[in-house]
């Protein structure tokens, strides 16, 4: 899914690029001419049908940083256009590009200028572009350091660095709001549901003058912030691992043509082989009818975000959807963290893919859960995060993270197992795995903040 939005300055066009899935946004921004992009996704098409739909010529493509979240489209994108590819000079990468370092300045058309301001915190090397038109001061595109309401995690880079880089972004962003106007707009890549962001905010747009007034990065004092920042912390996926060294690499263009088609006997060795066969349809259809053994990510959900968290890396994935539409917009996703060629796929329903589909589990809400508590015994899996498990849970709940979960099916207690989310998502995934390991299993879909107004007793710090 993406969302292309339009905000205008006085004669400057920034086009924004969303990626919800992963929670980030790219920019393109031009003068009715030339064009500038900032930190592109590896579909570039989607940016250069943009160019064609606005009429204008890309001349530079900026990285605020070698992103851990996702692979980059940005050498791709330069080598499709002609454009310049800009990247920090420190950064150690393997390919050619234009380089910059702070207090460089770019010119863009007759109007255009970007300033480079190091801006380290979210990484050593990260660098926040300034945007003015005609010398007016206009814009900040700040990728990972300063963001609505919040900053860039610090942690990315493994626990030896964190403590020096908090302590950077806080000056980073201080710098940010020293240096540059009130009136400036402020266009962050994370923010908007990334991990890469340390707290989440509802923002759809800021300026420097409201960040002063709310960011805690710009009202609290350094130890408060560094505190406060670092104690909120929680896990980040495990693909982040592998994505700083593919941008390094200089990743080329993504190959979005479908895979092999598999038939059911094909599927149900590649089952057997330990490979993953990933069911795509919503939560709600997985479980009333699926093939045995199969996954359920759905598209519906943050996909990408938790197979990729999920999948040991390398592992054969084969996609399983309603229609190849299906099947292509996961590819889509996947590509942008660098899984990019599935093994196969398949197409149309359960009773295609094995002659013993299909197999099902009951759903189920909080209310049939406090209902079943009463007359039987139960074992309750929460499968949210250990913070979230933490702030607030229900009593007796057994917490074995989702993305903790593959590796941990043992530490689940036996009986029948009524598996909760926040929202069902995550239940869905969990009960999955749990029902092709053979359990008993009942996915609770429903929100969590029901749990209490079904009568269900809480515990926990906002419990």
């Amino acid at each position: 899914m993406t969302d292309h939005r339009t905000r205008r300055t006085p004669s400057l066009t920034v086009r924004t690029v969303e990626t919800p899935s992963l929670g980030d946004r790219s920019y393109l921004v031009h003068d009715g001419e030339v064009a500038f992009v900032v930190d592109p996704q590896r579909d570039i098409d989607r940016i250069l049908q943009l160019l064609q739909d606005e009429d204008v010529r890309l001349t530079h493509v900026f990285e605020t940083h070698i992103h851990n979240d996702y692979v980059t489209g940005g050498l791709a994108l330069a080598r499709a256009t002609g454009a310049e590819y800009l990247v920090n000079a420190d950064d150690e990468v393997t390919f050619e590009r234009t380089p910059l370092r702070d207090g460089d300045t770019v010119r863009i058309g007759d109007r255009m200028r970007i300033r480079a301001i190091h801006t380290p915190g979210h990484t050593f090397t990260h660098l926040s572009y300034a945007l003015t038109d005609d010398e007016q001061p206009i814009a900040v595109f700040s990728g990972g350091s300063l963001l609505y309401g919040a900053t860039g995690r610090p942690d990315l880079l493994g626990p030896d660095h964190t403590d020096t880089l908090v302590h950077h972004q806080y000056r980073s962003a201080q710098r940010l709001a020293r240096t540059l106007p009130d009136v400036t707009k402020i266009f962050p890549t994370h923010g908007f549901g990334s991990f890469c962001s340390a707290t989440q905010s509802a923002a759809a747009e800021s300026t420097i003058g409201q960040e002063k007034r709310t960011n805690p990065v710009l009202t609290s004092d350094e130890t408060d912030y560094v505190r406060d920042l670092l104690d909120g912390l929680g896990a980040w996926p495990a693909y982040y691992a592998h994505m700083a060294a593919a941008n390094s690499a200089g990743p080329a263009a993504a190959d979005l043509s479908l895979p092999e088609r598999a038939d059911a006997a094909e599927l149900r060795r590649r089952i057997e082989a330990g490979e993953w066969v990933v069911d795509l349809r919503t939560r709600t259809a997985f479980a009333a009818g699926h093939a045995p053994g199969t996954l359920n990510f759905g598209l519906d959900g943050a996909f990408s975000t938790y197979l990729g968290w999920l999948i040991p890396w390398g592992t054969p994935l084969t996609l399983l959807g309603e229609t190849a539409a299906d099947v292509s917009q996961a590819q889509r996703e996947l590509v942008r963290i660098g899984i990019d060629r599935p093994a196969a796929h398949a197409t149309g329903g359960p009773e295609r893919w094995s002659p013993d589909a299909p197999v099902s589990f009951p759903t189920a809400t909080f209310a049939d859960l406090e209902l079943v508590r009463h007359h039987r015994n139960v074992v309750v899996l929460d499968v949210r995060r250990t913070e979230e498990h933490r702030a607030a849970r229900i009593v007796g709940a057994v917490n074995v993270p989702v993305h903790e979960l593959p590796q941990r099916l043992a530490d689940v207690p036996p009986g029948e197992v009524w598996v909760h989310c926040a929202a069902g998502f995550r239940a869905s995934i969990a009960a999955s795995f749990l029902h092709a390991a053979g359990r008993t299993i009942v996915a609770v879909d429903d929100q969590f903040e029901n749990a209490a107004k079904a009568g269900l007793q809480l515990v926990g710090a906002e419990a």
